[in-house]
């Protein structure tokens, strides 16, 4: 019964938000818009490097940052899709509180909501490695994938960051609407720390612990080495590691992060039922 209800709410949720994600606007338009966005943040991006380097797109940096801030996409679209859900339900449609006494697992609705935008996240992703591989020239070549480190990899990060979501979730429960752009802030935090777009090298040596400690930085270069594995093991900041052992620190910073999350949502939940915050407006 538990099992049923845990998989009704995911799936319910999973459906409710793709329709609020992509209802805002006639298809044609959605569609466009899902494609300039990534263009344009990737071509930015492009155009400092362009400077900075003069044009040297045949330095294995290049490959390097693009697919990083490719792949670091996911992480603002998981984390905002999952927290922003409490904003959307509490104070727009007025609804969270039929939702806490619904047979609902509020978990997993929380993960579900966040499906449309991991969807949306994945095309945004796919039209940035598309156009860097087809256009910017950055060397892909589809024989030498890892394919299976690259799916193992990828759902591995994308559970971590559903569970650094939650913990966000949490937060937004006890706060005011003010941290409606909570989930984006944070991983405009991150992507310093990350090693998204440059070696954790180029940092102050005082900061890189941060870096080493984030679970998003061994996730980047997982993926990145599935996809262009001799390029990214010539940077500096994991040659000594292998696969396998990148892996194993994935998984434990995330299930340290992970049972941090569950915590900290346990804990702020409980406070927002007690303190009546389930149903409150703060859109003053």
């Amino acid at each position: 019964m538990r099992n049923s209800i845990s998989l009704r709410s995911f799936i319910s949720a999973s459906w409710l938000g793709w329709k609020i994600e992509s209802n805002w606007t006639d298809p044609f338009l959605f569609a466009t818009y899902s494609i300039i966005k990534p263009l344009a943040s990737a071509g930015i991006l492009v155009i400092m490097y362009s400077i900075v380097t003069d044009q040297n797109f045949n330095n294995p940096m290049f490959a390097y940052l693009y697919l990083g801030n490719a792949f670091y996409q996911y992480v603002p679209a998981v984390l905002s899709g999952i927290s922003w859900t409490i904003i959307d339900d509490r104070e727009h449609y007025r609804t969270l509180k039929y939702i806490y006494i619904a047979p609902v697992n509020i978990p997993l609705y929380l993960f579900g909501r966040g499906v449309a935008k991991f969807l949306t996240g994945s095309f945004a992703v796919i039209i940035t490695l598309l156009a860097g591989f087809l256009f910017l020239k950055v060397p892909f070549d589809f024989q030498q994938v890892n394919w299976l480190l690259f799916v193992v990899s990828l759902i591995l990060g994308i559970l971590m960051l559903a569970l650094l979501g939650l913990l966000l979730a949490g937060i937004t429960l006890i706060t005011a609407r003010h941290s409606y752009y909570i989930g984006d802030v944070v991983a405009s935090g991150l992507f310093l720390f990350t090693g998204a777009i440059f070696p954790l090298e180029v940092l102050p040596v005082w900061i890189r612990p941060i870096g080493y400690a984030l679970p998003i930085t061994y996730w980047l270069e997982l993926l990145r080495r599935s996809l262009v594995g001799n390029i990214a093991k010539t940077f500096p900041t994991f040659t000594s590691m292998s696969n396998l052992d990148l892996i194993l620190v994935l998984l434990l910073t995330s299930l340290i992060a992970g049972l941090i999350a569950i915590f900290l949502f346990n804990k702020c939940n409980h406070s927002a039922r007690e303190r009546g915050l389930i149903d409150v407006a703060t859109n003053y």
